[in-house]
């Protein structure tokens, strides 16, 4: 517990910015009046520092650095890593998501983009795979994700057998520890009934990796779906459509593969080149084997400990490869999403089929609004609430401020003993201390 100290009016209180100062950036000597206490934090962004004569040496400091450099501006110390970084923003169901690149931003280079055409050929060759063909180096990286993505699912069946995994039996929130945490947080059905309190089962695997289907489509640049089409055509997880036109060959889904680059004849026209000449295509094996998911009934539970870790440290190596992977795939492949539901097309223009249900829908016809994807789009983290100690007291409601979060996966791969990796640290709040008694935590700036 925090010792409780009484100031005189001589020494001074600061606060500041932890994304912009640490207290490793202060040094002082041993004559400076420093109180050491355990600090608690109510936000993620706050520091409080405490300090006394020290304050002259530290301006002394900063204006020899200052002085040195030749610059007569007061710049402060900072810190490049963010000590402490925002929750991901639940967005309303009655609110559009956000573009990638602001409208000004993408006006603004399209002008710029315009200028520099009318010095260059209008007939410019398009680049793969805007021309039809593959991009030859992303090909083994499409299998890596991939197989990435069926490691995955496949390592996650058999960590479900030894970490815990809670969902919510109302809404799609979940929670990975031995109990479920007590935050009135639910917005299912009938949640006032219940007074926001969750209803815990057990959770699976598509409760952690979120499925989320696309169309399958034969050619990439052929038309449009229609709406008409909507129950025709196949629909696959969005991930496996984008190895797919990425390069990946799986029987089961057959895909138009061009030898020669498409020949425009207008601005959204075009026609296939001519391949007669070309000697027939031999049916190549699969550049990588692919792997296939383990069915449940084959699924069997690590025995020891030790290998549990190693589990839970491939599971995350999986992890980091397929979003790594997908994220260099998306640069090239372009994959859009509906700025007011989920949907996700794999594919230069999205579908015309009217199935978006989301705030408002009448007014568009059922219409999607496509907009660029981001990563998280395509493979939601799905963030959970930290617990700090697996073996220790279960998650209070009044402390709710002081836990952090974390992707569902990372969290189950911590708790199972994985190594925590450094990007993650910054949602997570290890470095706030959490409050013993609730006396403190009401005592906390």
């Amino acid at each position: 517990m925090a010792s409780m100290v009484s100031l005189s009016f001589s020494n001074a209180m600061e606060f500041c910015d932890t994304k912009k100062y640490t207290l490793s950036s202060w040094k002082l000597n041993s004559s400076s009046n420093i109180i050491d206490m355990k600090i608690f934090s109510r936000h993620d962004h706050r520091c409080f520092g405490l300090y006394g004569e020290g304050r002259k040496q530290i301006n002394e400091k900063t204006d020899d650095v200052q002085q040195h450099s030749g610059s007569k501006t007061r710049v402060p110390w900072r810190n490049e890593v963010p000590q402490n970084a925002d929750f991901p923003r639940q967005y309303s169901k009655k609110e559009k998501k956000p573009f990638p690149v602001p409208i000004v931003e993408l006006r603004r280079a399209a002008r710029e983009r315009i200028k520099k055409m009318k010095d260059e050929p209008k007939r410019k060759p398009l680049p793969a795979p805007k021309n039809g063909l593959l991009v030859k180096n992303l090909i083994p990286d499409a299998y890596d994700v991939y197989n990435a993505r069926i490691t995955l699912i496949n390592n996650l069946k058999k960590l479900l057998k030894v970490v815990p995994v809670h969902a919510c039996g109302w809404c799609s929130e979940i929670h990975v520890g031995p109990v479920g945490h007590p935050f009135r947080s639910c917005k299912g059905t009938q949640a006032n009934y219940r007074k926001g309190l969750h209803e815990w089962t057990n959770a699976h695997v598509e409760d952690i990796l979120i499925p989320i289907e696309a169309f399958h489509l034969y050619d990439r640049l052929g038309r449009r779906i229609t709406h008409e089409e909507r129950f025709s055509i196949s629909r696959i997880p969005a991930m496996i459509e984008l190895c797919i036109q990425a390069g990946v060959e799986i029987p089961e889904f057959p895909t138009k593969r061009r030898r020669k680059p498409i020949i425009r004849i207008g601005r959204k026209e075009f026609v296939d080149a001519d391949e007669s000449e070309l000697p027939d295509k031999v049916p190549e094996n699969p550049l990588k084997p692919l792997l296939t998911e383990l069915p449940d009934s084959e699924v069997v539970a690590p025995v020891d400990k030790e290998e549990v870790i190693h589990l839970a440290e491939e599971t995350l190596q999986a992890w980091e490869q397929m979003r790594r992977g997908t994220k260099r795939l998306m640069r090239m492949y372009h994959v859009r999403v509906c700025g007011y539901c989920p949907e996700i097309h794999v594919g230069p223009t999205g579908h015309k089929a009217q199935n978006c249900g989301a705030h408002k829908h009448q007014q568009r016809n059922g219409q999607h609004g496509w907009q660029s994807a981001v990563l998280d789009d395509l493979i939601p983290p799905r963030f959970v609430w930290h617990v700090p100690d697996v073996n220790g007291p279960p998650l209070e409601r009044e402390l709710r401020n002081f836990y952090g979060q974390a992707p569902a996966v990372v969290e189950m791969c911590i708790q199972a003993g994985a190594a925590l990796p450094e990007q993650y640290k910054s949602t997570m709040r290890l470095d706030v201390g959490i409050p013993s008694t609730l006396k403190e935590a009401e005592m906390v700036v």
